[in-house]
């Protein structure tokens, strides 16, 4: 068994919901729909750190953000593969091909995290936690601090 580690980059003053799964929920994203509980992490730092840009946009100077590592066994994570996508799970925007996978994903409750390919990078991958799973607890999530972007990135 191995130890995963996922990256999560939040503005502040959502730092204390970051784990909640309610911006996805109200929000929606590419894995979920409206009304779905889920959280977004990221393989490494970096990506957490371009999804913010790709997601946040304009991202000012005046905006601040706090960075959170979370691990958890291999064990408790499913992995779905770029080759066993349907055609259209990047399509921007997010269609109902990628909701529907992580909807059923999380009305299954087969596993506490899905690995999934990053639409931004493909060979690196975003995961998925299931906030409302009985295994959550089981994530060890841990507050980096700050968290600042390069100002020639903004």
């Amino acid at each position: 068994m191995a130890e995963i580690v996922g990256w999560r980059v939040v503005k502040e003053k959502h730092a204390a919901s970051a784990f909640s799964g309610e911006g996805a929920r109200i929000f929606e994203g590419r894995w979920n729909s409206a009304g779905v509980r889920m959280v977004y992490c990221s393989e490494h730092l970096s990506l957490a750190a371009l999804e913010i840009l790709v997601h946040t946009q304009p991202v000012t100077m005046r905006d601040k953000f706090r960075v959170f590592r979370a691990s958890w066994d291999d064990a408790i994570m499913a992995t779905m593969e770029l080759k066993k996508l349907p055609k259209g799970w990047n399509a921007q925007p997010p269609g109902a091909i990628s909701k529907k996978i992580g909807d059923e994903w999380i009305q299954s409750s087969r596993s506490v995290v899905l690995a999934l390919p990053s639409v931004i990078v493909a060979q690196e991958r975003t995961f998925l936690l299931n906030p409302k799973h009985r295994d959550f607890a089981k994530i060890k999530i841990k507050d980096q601090g700050g968290f600042s972007l390069d100002p020639r990135l903004r």
